[in-house]
């Protein structure tokens, strides 16, 4: 059966990492992440990532306890650098070709963002992580996620998640929050419902990229969204 998109965008944050340790990385989280994206090669699709390094260091928080916004948010990037270095060893260990690429130049760690080289990469097969963000403070890994997945020529964004869409209030707290099956960008920002970023959702909106919300942790759930399964929520 031909998969559903040929080339994704999957976006993983920070606490995805983290599986059910309260910081840093789980290697059992690692090793299920790396086993769906290999399924995933093996159907002939093209895999490129985004990370967050919200397990590590959150420049939003930082900033709000007083650090300086700039600086914070260059802490936080480099912590999407760790997350990346340790994704892509446990990639490697599993059989599959895989390049760091990052916006900050760090050339004994990771490639710099060239488009081009990044696309040649794709096309050989190879996983792509993206590291470091857009390497500019203020913008976030999900806006990041978005500006990739248009350079990249990305047919569509998989926003891994610890729940299995997008609801109108916080599962997790309310057990008697409704899940969405599909909403559109506009809704999304109308009701602040924090799939993203406005930046991010505003750029996906403008270039007809749509989102998937799924949840990561639920095993087999990206090759189900890749046989046109309907799986979590999505954003068009």
């Amino acid at each position: 059966m031909e998969p559903r998109f040929k080339r994704i965008l999957l976006k993983l944050s920070g606490e995805a990492l983290m599986g059910e340790l309260s910081y840093g990385v789980d290697p059992k989280m690692l090793t299920a992440i790396s086993s769906e994206i290999k399924e995933a090669l093996d159907a002939g699709v093209q895999v490129a990532i985004v990370i967050g390094g919200g397990n590590i260091f959150r420049g939003l928080e930082a900033s709000a306890k007083g650090m300086d916004r700039a600086s914070a948010d260059y802490a936080g990037m480099l912590a999407t650098v760790l997350n990346s270095l340790t994704l892509q060893d446990s990639l490697e260990k599993a059989g599959i070709f895989t390049r760091v690429v990052s916006a900050i130049e760090m050339k004994e760690l990771a490639e710099p963002y060239i488009r081009r080289r990044a696309i040649r990469h794709l096309e050989k097969g190879r996983v792509v992580i993206f590291a470091a963000g857009t390497g500019n403070p203020y913008f976030t890994t999900d806006t990041a996620a978005s500006l990739r997945a248009m350079e990249m020529h990305a047919e569509v964004i998989l926003k891994a998640t610890k729940v299995d869409g997008v609801y109108d209030s916080d599962p997790m707290k309310n057990p008697d929050a409704v899940k969405y099956d599909e909403l559109s960008y506009l809704e999304v920002l109308s009701k602040e419902l924090g799939v993203m970023d406005a930046t991010a959702i505003s750029l996906c909106k403008d270039n007809n990229l749509p989102i998937i919300v799924f949840n990561i942790k639920e095993r087999g759930n990206l090759a189900r969204i890749l046989n046109n399964e309907k799986i979590g929520t999505i954003v068009k």
